[in-house]
């Protein structure tokens, strides 16, 4: 609720000529929907991804490039990384890996995480610039 409000009053007060009534409200939606996406990555694999990658540094080091690449992808500057587009980004991901048969693991612990696939290193990676640029 806070979340639409704040959306609502920023788009009012930003561009008032411009906005299209619904508009805040659904980019509010999209909002609070990738966050959920991101939360739902995070706890099928960014958890035990990031814990492996504090293991063993030749993880943490394929991680940072992942990271890279994908801040590289998703940042409107320099800086800043929005939600809505790094959970694009992933769901582009995952969709290009179901496509090829390919799944998030049932079970994220049992993963050897240092042999893990390009595409789970690479949510892993969404996973560690989102917690970094507080997208949750």
């Amino acid at each position: 609720m806070a979340v639409r409000q704040g959306m609502e009053t920023l788009f009012a007060t930003a561009a008032p000529a411009v906005a299209e009534p619904g508009l805040a409200k659904s980019l509010a939606k999209s909002l609070a929907k990738s966050r959920r996406f991101l939360d739902y990555l995070m706890a099928r694999v960014g958890v035990d991804g990031l814990v492996a990658a504090l293991r063993y540094p030749e993880l943490t080091a394929l991680v940072h490039l992942h990271a890279a690449e994908v801040r590289d992808s998703v940042a409107l500057d320099a800086i800043t990384v929005e939600p809505v587009a790094l959970a694009d980004y992933a769901a582009e991901i995952l969709a290009d890996a179901m496509r090829q048969g390919r799944l998030l693991p049932v079970d994220p612990g049992a993963v050897e995480w240092r042999e893990a696939e390009w595409y789970l290193l690479r949510l892993v990676a969404v996973c560690a610039v989102a917690e970094e640029s507080g997208c949750f």
